[in-house]
């Protein structure tokens, strides 16, 4: 059995901008949570915004990445992007963004026009994932995996279902193509059930609780709003749901075990690496958005 090694609670929340309300639940410019391959999770859970048709729509104007990959999954609400790759279009509910900044990208994300219009529920998920060393440099990219697009396996015993957005599952492969091996599920478990889960040894494993409370091998409870950490090693672990169905985002993956030097928008493996970052960016390297 995969056991429990620590539960966090994200312990503050800040605007991104003007359009994501947010709770980070880790970073790489934080304390050590085992998450590596994973860099940053931010939360912005279930939020009304109000309608908004005489104002510039709400969110986050140019600004620049480099040495990782944002991974942006939609839950409700709707994100229009454009990226200086060429890269854009609307995430539309159950979709999901997957930009590789690699070499250097400038985006920038913001409501789309017709939920701004009409306002409503907005909850998304923003992750970072690293890159490792030899593939920072990468040619940006833009990966749009609509939700028609992602593949769903139902779990035994009517448990409920989970979503490949990367990774694999019991021989199904996942929407998102990576640079290195790791598994990000979107998995929704019936009120009253149990599931039985696994990813291979060789990954760290965390898990985001999104919605209901769970309880994970019998004996850990961990409730919407949490970031749970697991101990290394193999085995299955198992989750339990109570009188309400849950909704928890599974991350695991082969750790990139090479420095992490972070700088705002940028990171990298060195600190001279950082200031190169810095420097291509205000030389106009990362190229703009037309």
């Amino acid at each position: 059995m995969r056991n429990v090694k620590q539960i966090y609670r994200a312990n503050s929340q800040h605007w991104v901008g003007d359009g994501f309300l947010v709770q980070p639940l880790f970073s790489h410019m934080g304390d050590d949570r085992g998450t590596n391959p994973f860099l940053m999770l931010d939360y912005a859970a279930p939020y009304e915004f109000a309608p908004n048709e005489a104002r510039s729509p709400r969110g986050v104007g140019q600004h620049p990445h480099k040495g990782f990959e944002t991974v942006t999954i939609a839950y409700h609400g709707e994100v229009a992007h454009r990226d200086s790759s060429g890269g854009g279009g609307i995430i539309y509910e159950g979709d999901v963004q997957w930009m590789t900044a690699g070499s250097g990208i400038i985006h920038e994300e913001f409501h789309s026009e017709a939920f701004s219009k009409k306002g409503g529920l907005f909850e998304m998920v923003q992750l970072w994932v690293n890159l490792p060393a030899k593939d920072k440099n990468t040619p940006p990219r833009y990966q749009h995996l609509a939700k028609a697009d992602i593949p769903v396996v139902q779990l035994p015993d009517e448990a409920g279902h989970l979503r490949l957005i990367a990774g694999e599952h019991n021989g199904s492969k996942g929407a998102a193509s990576t640079f290195t091996e790791m598994n990000v599920w979107d998995i929704v478990l019936n009120a009253g059930k149990e599931a039985v889960l696994e990813v291979p040894e060789s990954h760290n494993l965390s898990l985001v609780i999104l919605r209901g409370n769970v309880l994970i091998n019998g004996k850990d409870a961990a409730k919407p709003g949490e970031l749970v950490s697991f101990e290394q090693g193999g085995g299955q672990f198992t989750v339990n749901t109570g009188s309400e169905e849950a909704k928890i985002l599974l991350l695991s993956g082969v750790p990139i075990n090479e420095p992490v030097v972070g700088y705002g928008p940028f990171v990298m493996n060195t600190a001279e690496e950082i200031r190169q970052a810095v420097l291509d960016f205000n030389e106009g390297k990362f190229g703009r958005i037309d």
